[in-house]
Formats: C-alpha cells, sequence, structure tokens
C-alpha cells in the first residue's frame, strides 16, 4: 500500500512541476509521462530506503516488483479514469469532496492488490 501511496505522490507532483507530454489526454487529460517517471523515481528512492533500513537481500527481485507495481497502479488509475469518462463523471462519488471519489483513492491499490498478493505467496515458498 505505501509502495502505491508513494507512487500517486510522487507522480502527482512530478508531473504538476514537470508536466508536458500527454499520457492519455483521451482518458484523463491531467495525467503526463513526467508524473509517471516521478512515480517510478519516487518509489526506487522508496524501495531503497526500506531494503537499506531492513537488511533486505533481494535487492532485484524486490526492484522488479516496485516496477511492474508502478505500472500496475498507472493502468488501474487510467481504467478507473476511463469508466469514469464513459459514465460521463468527473467523481466516482461525493463521500471524500475534491479527491474525486472513493474509486480515486483505491483504483491504484486495487489494481497492484493481485501483484502484492503473488508475491506474498511465492515468499512464503521462497
Amino acid at each position: 500500500m505505501a509502495m502505491v501511496w508513494v507512487a500517486d505522490i510522487s507522480a502527482y507532483f512530478a508531473g504538476r512541476k514537470f508536466g508536458k507530454h500527454k499520457l492519455a489526454p483521451g482518458i484523463s487529460p491531467g495525467k503526463t509521462w513526467e508524473g509517471v517517471a516521478g512515480a517510478v523515481l519516487g518509489v526506487l528512492v522508496y524501495v531503497v530506503l526500506v531494503m537499506a533500513g531492513s537488511g533486505m537481500t533481494q535487492h532485484y527481485s524486490l526492484i522488479l516488483f516496485a516496477m511492474v507495481g508502478v505500472a500496475l497502479s498507472v493502468v488501474g488509475d487510467l481504467f478507473e479514469s476511463a469508466i469514469k469518462r464513459q459514465a460521463g463523471v468527473k467523481d466516482s462519488g461525493t463521500l471524500l469532496p475534491g479527491h474525486g471519489g472513493l474509486l480515486d483513492r483505491i483504483d491504484a491499490l486495487t489494481s497492484t492488490l493481485p501483484l502484492a498478493a503473488l508475491v506474498l505467496i511465492l515468499m512464503r515458498f521462497a
């Protein structure tokens, strides 16, 4: 969950500061490739800090998991945006005003959850 949150926050700030090249303007006009790069960089820094702090030895597999997780979080975010666009609504609800609705808070989490579950299962057998 923290990795997805780091990706979302990093993408937001990198996109706001450096965003010039639209990622999928027909689906979500505010998302940029620079935001995606910010998400990748933010998650890489986060993963390196977690590995350094915990003494983990599986560096490459965790970095690979993180990069696939970032990609899935972007796909989940775009998928939820596409659903809203197709439904003709700006927000998925009013429970969290100014946040695009509850689905906007969990869209990237729901797309990365299957990968996280698979990794946990594989780690149990490793």
